[in-house]
């Protein structure tokens, strides 16, 4: 039977064969689903920036299931620049990646919850640092996050307060 007069409908031998050469992990789109700058005492801040800031920064990753095999990740992180007692900015991303996933059932929440992070962080830090400097203030290159070590801690922590029900 020729090409054209298949049902399109009907599965061929090749379509099991390309469903078994999907890739495991595809990012489909990444985008910024929120972002918020704050430079609270702007302009007089800038004054103090002769000292170092003391910066803290926090990271959450969650994992929604969009349909079939495609998940929507976010990774949100919340940094903050103290200069003394004061705040010298506020910045917060919500950093997001439509993902195709072709892992096995139990891959799925480590593949969500560390490799798909660890793919996002390059450009979600990529934001952060040409934001900062677009407002006036210094670069901040953030170190490598451990999203292994958070995974475990969040197993460990739900773990913790199914026994403690």
């Amino acid at each position: 039977m020729s090409e054209e007069n298949q049902n399109p409908e009907q599965p061929t031998a090749n379509d099991n064969a390309d469903a078994a050469h999907q890739p495991p992990i595809v990012i489909n789109t990444q985008y910024i689903k929120d972002f918020s700058l704050e430079i609270p005492h702007a302009p007089e801040i800038f004054r103090n920036l002769s000292q170092t800031p003391e910066i803290n920064i926090d990271v959450d990753v969650r994992a929604d299931h969009l349909h079939d095999n495609y998940f929507n990740v976010s990774l949100k992180i919340r940094i903050d620049g103290i200069v003394g007692t004061q705040p010298l900015f506020i910045l917060e991303i919500d950093y997001c990646g439509i993902t195709a996933l072709n892992v096995p059932e139990e891959h799925l929440e480590p593949v969500l919850l560390i490799e798909i992070p660890r793919m996002l962080f390059p450009y979600a830090r990529s934001y952060i640092t040409t934001s900062l400097i677009a407002a006036g203030l210094p670069p901040l290159m953030i170190n490598p996050i451990d999203f292994v070590a958070m995974y475990q801690i969040r197993k460990q922590k739900n773990s913790n307060q199914t026994e403690n029900k």
